[in-house]
């Protein structure tokens, strides 16, 4: 007998513990998914504008077969030899600047960031770590200290390593080149010397998507990066969300901001579902660790876990997605911008490639956040069978990154509902 969504919910609170989070008012029953499809219990079909977990689509035929060969072969962990890890963290540094050759593979985007912090302690000796306050870049003890939107109550008091700078805003407090920012970086590094903490690391997402993915000019890290380096410390770039092609102009997003980051860390869309983690590093900086730290993970970098990462790769080149997200981003922006000058609401349109959105507010005069009113816009379009949701410091941009194979049929399905949605959906101060 099929559960109803209210028996599930319940269920949920008795066996997995109060205050587990579901997206919309009214959560969604997933039971099936293809491409950049959602099918829920009732056999209802959405579509999928959110999710980048599946990178090359869901349940992607290419992956599913890899897993099913390797799986049906052999499983085990890396203190046995096998050749599946190094093809394919050759074929993975292949794709970025020769200085990034080096990985360790983990399980998860928190593991990634969670040893890049004890990488910048190793190599530069100093314990304090920069972020913008308005970010996520994990759950470990340690990395959940990088979050302002969810300050963990229980943290054995390492929160007195992270300090925080403004996040970049576009829409309110333009910073054309990055000096802006690159001055809140230097002030905070002046700080951090003169503690016992020192400074060791400026931890960011090279497209600030967690704190709305805000416009910025090609090149626009440069004048940020070369403060950090100055100082003596390490530049952490979190590609878990902004990787493998979605900006659409570049296949990671810190080269589209104009910088090589010291250490790189991945996660979610690498191997479109299973669960892999990893983290890049010039060979100096992976032998300042290793002889510093003793890391062992039972489940990274596994054979079955590789041949899903490796087929993930394999299916961008052969689908040619990076030039997709490329054509189809810019397509979805100019629907986007058709929208702006509609309705008032949408104050500010950004985005590059496959993830893109729009800035709701009350009046484009004082850009005030409608926050409740993309609220509302999100759940109804949950009611209309289009999965996005919604983020950034007010939480009132619309986040939208679907899976890669996502094409120009499928936005304008999405911006025609969105534009049906918009105009019955009052705009309430």
């Amino acid at each position: 007998m099929k559960r109803s969504n209210d028996q599930l919910i319940a269920d949920r609170a008795r066996l997995l513990g109060p205050n587990v989070a579901t997206f919309y008012e009214d959560p969604v029953h997933i039971v099936k998914g293809e491409g950049v499809w959602l099918w829920d219990a009732d056999g209802r079909k959405y579509l999928d504008c959110y999710n980048n977990v599946p990178h090359v689509g869901h349940c992607n035929p290419r992956v599913v077969e890899a897993i099913h060969k390797q799986a049906s072969t052999l499983n085990t962990h890396t203190r046995y030899l096998h050749e599946g890890i190094l093809e394919y963290i050759d074929r993975l540094t292949g794709t970025m600047d020769a200085e990034l050759s080096t990985a360790i593979l983990t399980c998860t985007g928190s593991e990634a960031n969670d040893i890049a912090l004890r990488m910048a302690e190793a190599v530069t000796g100093k314990r304090g770590i920069i972020a913008t306050d308005a970010t996520y870049h994990g759950n470990t003890t340690l990395v959940s200290q990088l979050s302002r939107s969810n300050i963990p109550s229980v943290g054995f008091g390492l929160d007195k390593y992270f300090n925080f700078i403004s996040a970049p805003d576009s829409y309110r407090n333009p910073d054309p080149d990055g000096s802006k920012f690159a001055a809140a970086v230097g002030k905070k590094i002046d700080e951090l010397k003169k503690s016992e903490d020192g400074f060791a690391a400026l931890v960011i997402c090279p497209y600030f998507l967690n704190e709305g993915f805000p416009d910025h000019a090609d090149g626009w890290l440069k004048l940020a990066a070369e403060i950090v380096r100055k100082a003596g410390g390490l530049l952490i770039c979190d590609e878990v969300q902004s990787g493998f092609g979605r900006t659409g102009t570049h296949f990671w997003a810190h080269e589209k901001m104009g910088v090589v980051p010291d250490i790189l860390t991945l996660g979610k869309p690498m191997a479109n579902g299973h669960p892999v983690g990893g983290v890049v590093a010039s060979a100096e900086i992976m032998k300042e660790f290793r002889s510093g730290f003793r890391y062992f993970n039972t489940f990274g970098g596994n054979p079955v876990s590789c041949a899903a990462a490796m087929a993930v790769l394999e299916e961008i080149d052969a689908k040619q997605l990076v030039q997709n997200a490329h054509l189809v981003g810019k397509y979805a922006r100019s629907r986007l911008e058709t929208l702006k000058q509609k309705y008032d609401a949408v104050g500010d349109v950004r985005g590059s490639g496959l993830v893109f959105g729009a800035e709701m507010v009350l009046d484009r005069e004082s850009k005030s956040p409608a926050g409740e009113f993309t609220d509302r816009v999100v759940n109804a379009m949950r009611h209309r069978s289009i999965i996005l949701s919604k983020l950034g410091r007010h939480k009132n941009t619309l986040k939208i990154r679907p899976p890669m194979p996502f094409s120009k049929d499928n936005a304008n399905l999405l911006f025609d509902t969105l534009d049906d949605v918009l105009a019955q959906t009052p705009v309430i101060p």
